[in-house]
């Protein structure tokens, strides 16, 4: 007689490990939603407006914790969840440092524990040294081979002599009773470094972005090399690692265009702006969990197609509110009124014909599908044995749906 006695693999399955995890990501779900919480609060407190400070932070840090939890909480073993939700972390923690900051130094509250704000507001300049470990574990939280290790290392050891640096200037500052904190309540001797400081920044900083590149270039390989599955997650990730850049690059440059614009405007651009940049987790994501991972070559080819559409409607329409007024000498009103009708009629015509452009390159799952139906429904015409028309009807949603099963209903019951 004898007994089971569970071996490596049962101790692996067993629930314990699971429930603690779950336990940690439910925490840390709590913090987050706590420190979301004291951003609105805080925000208030300094009288600070929500749609240019707590709402910006707020739209592009709560979908990286967001992200974050729930990879934690569905692949407890993948650090991707965790590096998600800590990016997401430290910057709340650093926003609401910053403004508690602004209340003990700037607004004369009296308040504990203002150097411990102080040091915490420079906390957000680790974010910028995780999100490239972020993109190099991508998706399952693997180095891609054992040199990697060591790049690794040696990015992380120059990552934590800078934040070292940092908080030593911090420290300094608040033991010499020198704390002068800018508008938005960061340390000025960090915000706005000299000397020493500045010297070090110059050497490692480019070696960060080195760092960044390299991570770049190998998940490009990794891309061209990768089929299946895995060519799709990283498709996910390239896309929104491309909305997010896109985006940044339009908070930062689009100020410079038009300085004449008013606040409230520029406030507006900068939540929907916000809203862009969370595209770079969400992709992540979706990547890690494989949810709906096939609709990206769909989302790619809709993107491409309505921004094409886009920029030639908006040329079309400027060149012939141009070509009205200045040529032809029309009033500007009927000009407007006459080029805004113009781009609405083409609208139609070019999106069907952009989208079939787009979608022989992007989607070509989709326009192989098209014409595999269209091809069907010409055949159609002259078909008149119902046996044939059933076989090749079978036959066309086979090809351009792949089912699982097919069955084929025919009026009168018979299948």
């Amino acid at each position: 007689m004898s007994a089971d006695v569970p071996g490596p693999r049962a101790k692996l399955a067993s629930p314990a490990g699971a429930g603690s995890s779950a336990t940690w990501a439910a925490v840390l779900a709590v913090v987050i939603v706590v420190l979301a919480a004291a951003t609105v609060v805080l925000a208030v407190l300094v009288r600070r407006d929500l749609l240019a400070n707590g709402g910006q932070v707020l739209l592009v840090t709560v979908p990286f914790a967001v992200i974050g939890v729930i990879v934690a909480w569905r692949q407890p073993g993948n650090p991707m969840g965790w590096l998600l939700a800590g990016v997401g972390m430290v910057v709340l923690l650093s926003s609401d440092a910053g403004l508690y900051s602004l209340l003990a130094y700037r607004l004369g509250y009296r308040l504990p524990l203002g150097p411990v704000a102080v040091l915490l507001d420079a906390s957000w300049e680790s974010v910028f040294m995780l999100l490239p470990v972020v993109i190099l574990l991508f998706p399952d939280g693997r180095l891609p081979s054992a040199p990697w290790r060591w790049v690794l290392r040696a990015y992380l050891a120059v990552s934590a002599a800078y934040l070292i640096v940092l908080g030593t200037v911090a420290v300094g500052a608040i033991a010499g009773h020198r704390i002068a904190v800018d508008s938005d309540g960061g340390l000025a001797a960090v915000d706005y470094p000299h000397g020493w400081v500045a010297a070090s920044q110059h050497v490692i900083l480019p070696l960060c972005v080195t760092f960044c590149l390299a991570v770049v270039v190998r998940q490009v390989q990794a891309w061209r090399r990768a089929a299946g599955e895995r060519r799709q997650q990283l498709k996910w990730l390239a896309s929104g690692a491309a909305v997010s850049v896109a985006a940044i690059t339009v908070n930062v440059v689009g100020p410079t265009l038009d300085p004449q614009a008013s606040s409230r405007v520029m406030q507006v651009i900068g939540l929907v702006i916000g809203t862009f940049i969370a595209a770079l987790p969400v992709g992540i994501g979706v990547g890690i969990l494989k949810y709906r991972l096939y609709d990206i070559d769909r989302i790619i080819s809709r993107t491409l197609a309505y921004a094409i559409v886009t920029g030639l409607l908006a040329g079309v329409y400027a060149g012939l509110v141009l070509l009205a007024t200045q040529v032809l000498e029309v009033k500007s009103p009927v000009a407007v009124a006459g080029s805004t009708l113009a781009a609405a009629a083409l609208f139609s015509p070019l999106r069907h014909r952009i989208q079939r452009v787009v979608d022989r390159r992007f989607n070509r799952a989709r326009y192989d599908a098209d014409r595999t139906v269209a091809a069907f429904a010409a055949r159609l015409k002259d078909a008149v044995d119902l046996d044939t028309v059933q076989d090749d009807l079978a036959g066309v949603v086979q090809q351009a749906l792949e089912p699982a099963r097919m069955s084929v209903w025919i009026a009168g019951g018979q299948r």
